[in-house]
């Protein structure tokens, strides 16, 4: 196998750019694009998602699902984990967004050239797509943990000559194009997936990780392993037994619609004939092939992202066992520069073991506020470069920024402008906002345009911007920045979130709707803040006039108060953000659980 010179993509992270200010995180997991010993290496379990989200330049993500995925080939880097990775190749990446002065989005292709990042291996296979024949390549990267073992990464891609041109872009946009074509993506990662990896000679994996359902075909092709091994025509009870036993599935969407159905004639036209044949044996298609159910036939361990997640997932699926692994964030990936000094002063081995963030409750207020304001103004100035607006450093400074969907309620903020504007004239407010919308979503477009126009109304008494093409740098910026984490989702949707939590590691508190991992992570007046009670007195505010009420009184009465009347109190609450929620929601302990749970079991 040819060898190319290490390129670190990590390394770039702090080059001049648009965000150029905020530098790498140093947390000893690198980049790699050089083929190593550790793509041939025997591995025991293959980590399957659609999107993988490493750095900035790497556009192979859409946000939360992939930047997970990340965070989680980090930590199994850093624990030592035989983890082999597989997902998708895109070329377009998921969009570059660009916001006209009114809000209204466009949504451009993203340019980068794959060979700068990746390396191409000479392995080949191939899929049936409506009876051609789709041959499938791998691009290469490998994750290196703290303590130097690798983890490998497959990119799958179809843009090879041989195809025929429209087969050629069928890996190239993430969560792109009609039903047909992300029918067609499931299979090149599901199918074409276990394909790769046993052309690359992986033959002894015991466990096969289904990161959402996206590639829920992987267990039809376990499936027809075992037929073509044996020669049977169709499966045993026993094939089904031992397909399972072999397959995770961690299921992160708790509302129908996010579930991916295909109609019956849709997946018989597409699909290998023999591939249909096993799934209506094992009774997966019946009227439409849904990829959530086919994972949960065929997956012994099934898990939702959160303790709150898995409750409403067991109601939503019916009788299927659904275990809680609540998710996190690698911590040496999304401390701040300013953190990272004062974690390593007080307490030191925290890249390694994140229960030492215990430590930081000795942190001296003084020590721990000039590294937050050292954070904050690194976004401010990025801020300001960018919109002109001038924020100031002083101001409180809230931040909203997550994908733009219509049950996050983004604008829930204004829905009482007079409030808003008598709350700046008493505390000063600033506000910062970024997301994306998908292409295909209206609703979630025009949930955007109202925040401008919100802003435009609000020009002359308060500071709202709205950050374009919200991406991971801009994201390590933010959760570090700004002064309080809101998030106001309409409950019980959101099934985990992860911004929060990185909010959380830079001793920023969140005020947040008691759903996904706030139930959790919310300590109330010690960790953030809650908008309704706890999860006992079960007054989430579905309504929302009364979420919003809530939000403006936890601002006019405790938190404004307190950030500028009394900031020893809430420079304590900082550090208990960073001493309690910071070590157990982190991608170590996630992963550990999947170890004990899952992996292992």
């Amino acid at each position: 196998m040819t060898q190319h010179p290490t390129r670190s993509i990590e390394a770039r992270e702090g080059s001049p750019g648009r965000l150029g200010t905020e530098p790498a995180p140093t947390s000893g997991t690198g980049l790699n694009a050089s083929p190593a010993h550790a793509i041939l290496d025997s591995r025991q379990v293959a980590y399957f998602s659609m999107e993988v989200g490493l750095v900035t330049e790497l556009p192979t993500y859409s946000g939360g699902l992939g930047v997970l995925a990340g965070d989680t080939i980090r930590a199994a880097a850093d624990l030592r984990v035989p983890m082999i990775a597989v997902t998708l190749l895109h070329r377009k990446g998921y969009f570059r967004q660009v916001l006209d002065p009114s809000g209204h989005q466009t949504a451009e292709p993203v340019n980068w050239v794959v060979g700068d990042f990746l390396t191409e291996l000479p392995a080949r296979v191939s899929v049936s797509i409506e009876g051609r024949t789709v041959y499938i390549r791998a691009w290469f990267l490998e994750i290196t943990g703290s303590s130097g073992f690798v983890i490998p990464i497959l990119f799958l891609d179809s843009n090879l000559a041989e195809n025929a041109e429209g087969d050629r872009t069928l890996t190239d946009s993430l969560y792109g194009g009609d039903s047909r074509y992300r029918l067609c993506q499931e299979m090149v990662l599901g199918i074409g997936g276990v394909r790769m990896l046993r052309e690359l000679g992986h033959r002894g994996l015991q466990r096969f990780h289904i990161n959402e359902g996206h590639a829920a075909l992987l267990t039809a092709e376990l499936v027809m392993e075992r037929l073509r091994s044996s020669g049977k025509k169709e499966p045993s009870d026993t094939d089904l037994s031992e397909v399972r036993k072999s397959c995770v599935f961690t299921t992160h969407t708790p509302v129908p619609a996010g579930h991916d159905k295909f109609p019956h004639d849709a997946v018989t036209q597409i699909l290998e004939p023999a591939i249909v044949e096993v799934l209506h044996k094992i009774k997966c298609l019946d009227g439409s092939l849904n990829m959530t159910h086919l994972a949960l036939r065929l997956s012994q361990h099934v898990n939702g992202v959160s303790r709150r997640h898995a409750e409403v997932s067991r109601k939503l699926l019916g009788a299927h066992p659904i275990e809680a692994i609540t998710n996190g964030i690698h911590v040496g990936t999304w401390a701040s520069a300013p953190i990272q000094e004062v974690l390593e002063k007080f307490a030191p081995g925290w890249r390694h073991d994140s229960f030492q963030l215990r430590q930081m409750l000795r942190i001296p207020h003084q020590e721990l506020w000039s590294a937050h304001r050292q954070a904050k103004l690194r976004l401010l100035d990025y801020v300001n470069r960018e919109t002109n607006v001038g924020l100031h450093v002083d101001a409180f400074t809230i931040g909203f920024a997550r994908r733009a969907a219509l049950y996050k309620r983004a604008d829930l903020l204004f829905d009482q402008m007079d409030r808003i504007e008598r709350l700046n004239k008493e505390y000063p407010i600033q506000l910062i906002y970024a997301g994306k919308a998908h292409p295909n979503d209206q609703g979630a477009k025009e949930l955007i345009q109202r925040i401008f126009q919100a802003r435009d109304r609000l020009k002359n008494q308060l500071r709202i911007v709205y950050l374009e093409n919200y991406d991971i740098r801009m994201c390590r910026l933010m959760v570090a920045g700004v002064d309080l984490w809101l998030n106001t989702p309409e409950p019980p949707l959101e099934a985990s979130g992860t911004s929060g939590m990185k909010a959380a590691l830079n001793g920023v508190p969140s005020l947040s709707v008691l759903d996904g991992w706030w139930v959790e992570g919310c300590m109330e007046g010690l960790t953030g803040w809650a908008i309704g009670k706890d999860e006992y007195g079960m007054d989430l505010p579905h309504d929302r006039g009364r979420a919003a009420q809530q939000v403006y009184d936890k601002l006019e009465y405790v938190i404004l108060p307190m950030f500028y009347q009394e900031r020893d109190r809430y420079i304590e609450i900082m550090k208990h953000c960073i001493a309690i929620n910071g070590p157990y929601f982190s991608t170590h302990r996630m992963m550990q659980e999947y170890v004990t749970t899952s992996y292992l079991a």
